[in-house]
């Protein structure tokens, strides 16, 4: 039986999942979940799929796991995912893990803040907010990702290391999302944006985040998408 993944592309640790599973050919079944329309808001899929009502989440038969971080983990142990990604070493693979778990209370935190209160309040809740309650929110944001260039790649060209691992692609697909908001991460951080622009050449990259992109592209036009939550 295949494995099923629940997800939905304009999650960050959905697509970070995604491009994991076609990078290692590890088969599996898609199962979309409209986050927007509040597919995983339903008893149904609380019941069938997740107590938690989030995505990403994967079924490996009768097994089910939620939190994109614990999978990642799994599918290492259990199924085929180069070292290159998340290496056996042990002490490899405690600095990818050391960035894993550093990035949820910075990058994580501090990025869906900002996207929360400057583009998710106000398309799907209709709760405006002012240039000076949004200010702290991309103030923190910010520091954050300088600090994150400084701490991660000022002296080496990954964040683990010499070599790229699901470090980069986590850490990637969280650092794009504020663009939805407006937000160029890349401005005023050279070493940023070079490294983010390698992680972009990985393959699978572009193909997952096509829909994100469509969409940063349509608010850059001033196209609001429509919302519907």
């Amino acid at each position: 039986m295949a494995l099923k993944l629940y997800y939905d592309e304009l999650s960050q640790p959905s697509r970070a999942l995604l491009i994991i599973l076609k990078i290692s050919k590890i088969p599996f079944e898609t199962c979309p979940v409209k986050l927007r329309e509040g597919e995983h808001l339903s008893e149904e899929y609380k019941n069938e799929v997740s107590r938690f009502q989030k995505v990403p989440v994967i079924k490996d038969g009768d097994f089910t796991l939620t939190e994109s971080i614990a999978i990642l983990r799994y599918l290492s142990r259990e199924k085929q995912i180069s070292d290159q990604w998340y290496p056996k070493n042990s002490k490899a693979q405690a600095r990818v893990d050391e960035y894993l778990e550093w990035q949820h209370n910075n990058v994580r935190l501090l990025c869906s803040l900002y996207l929360r209160v400057k583009w998710i309040e106000p398309r799907f809740f209709g709760k405006e907010a002012s240039p000076k309650k949004i200010a702290p929110y991309e103030s923190r944001m910010a520091n954050c990702l300088d600090l994150f260039e400084e701490l991660w790649l000022s002296k080496t060209p990954y964040i683990a290391g010499d070599q790229i691992s699901a470090a980069d692609i986590w850490a990637a697909c969280e650092i794009e999302q504020p663009r939805l908001a407006g937000y160029d991460p890349e401005v005023g951080r050279p070493i940023l944006s070079k490294w983010l622009n390698k992680i972009r050449k990985i393959p699978y990259y572009e193909e997952v985040h096509s829909r994100f992109n469509k969409m940063v592209g349509l608010e850059a036009s001033g196209t609001q998408v429509k919302a519907k939550l």
